[in-house]
């Protein structure tokens, strides 16, 4: 049986489609990035369109649409959440819905690098583009950037992601730059967690594009994080990733809150589908380290 909220959006996109540009027009932005507390705590739910579904032991979890966008509202209905970070059908369903009045949008840009793809390090940009970001008066664009130094697309994810921090700079619109150093094992890419890969990550990302005024960062939270830090000056949101321990997981991104980069956090599943279901509950949570 289709909720209530897909029947909406399904009614607006068959009979209506003009009626997302006219949501996004009318859309009451958000006056700061930070909320109440201060920080930044965005809801991220770009997973799917690059074919990671899986949550826990369930590998189509996020590929539900009417239970993601239920949990999508509930998430951004939770007191201190400031904003969310999707791909363009998931942004769309929710300006339809009528839930980003006073919540900072982004735009996830490079979608191309397909889960378990062997083209996965081409992550080419598939998704949003800074003009399309701007004029959806979105406050920016997101980039994942990994780092492979044995794979030869690597330079063009560079370079495309240098591109698209020029072109969200030139907009004054913040660029997102998420980077890993990655490397090819058993067939699969894998992120290198070790606390000298991220600091060669955030070193190589910091230094994209012609200007950096309005580049952020985000980052995983890794052993020595005051050392990751240490090792750049842009503004920096902390991602959650895949948890398979909340306390432990709470637990670092409280600790790393409190160093002076570190503006917030951008948390996708471990949100969404928590352990024992309660969304609310573990948005709250997360808000309450802010």
């Amino acid at each position: 049986m289709l909720s209530d909220h897909v029947r909406r959006i399904m009614q607006a996109r068959v009979k209506d489609p003009g009626a997302i540009a006219a949501a996004a027009a009318r859309r009451v932005k958000a006056t700061s990035l930070s909320g109440e507390h201060g920080k930044t705590m965005i809801i991220a739910a770009d997973h799917p369109a690059r074919g990671a579904n899986a949550v826990g032991g369930n590998p189509t979890a996020m590929a539900d649409r009417s239970e993601l966008l239920d949990r999508l509202c509930t998430a951004l209905e939770r007191p201190g959440v400031t904003g969310v970070l999707g791909t363009a059908d998931i942004l769309e369903d929710l300006l339809i819905l009528g839930v980003l009045d006073g919540k900072s949008v982004f735009g996830s840009m490079n979608r191309g690098g397909l889960a378990g793809s062997v083209f996965e390090i081409d992550d080419r940009f598939t998704g949003y583009d800074a003009e399309t970001i701007a004029a959806m008066g979105f406050d920016g664009g997101k980039t994942l950037t990994r780092i492979a130094l044995g794979d030869p697309a690597t330079p063009s994810v560079l370079e495309n992601t240098a591109r698209a921090v020029n072109e969200l700079n030139d907009r004054r619109l913040i660029a997102m730059v998420e980077p890993f150093m990655s490397q090819s094992q058993d067939g699969k890419i894998r992120n290198d967690l070790s606390t000298e890969a991220v600091i060669k990550s955030v070193t190589i990302a910091s230094g994209l594009g012609r200007r950096t005024a309005y580049t952020w960062l985000k980052l995983p939270v890794v052993p020595d994080m005051d050392r990751v830090l240490a090792s750049s000056t842009l503004p920096t949101l902390l991602l959650g990733g895949e948890v398979t321990d909340p306390d432990a997981a709470f637990a670092s991104w409280s600790k790393a809150l409190r160093l002076p980069t570190a503006q917030g956090l951008v948390v996708g599943r471990s949100l969404l589908y928590p352990a024992g279901g309660d969304v609310a509950g573990a948005v709250d949570k997360a808000v309450s380290l802010l």
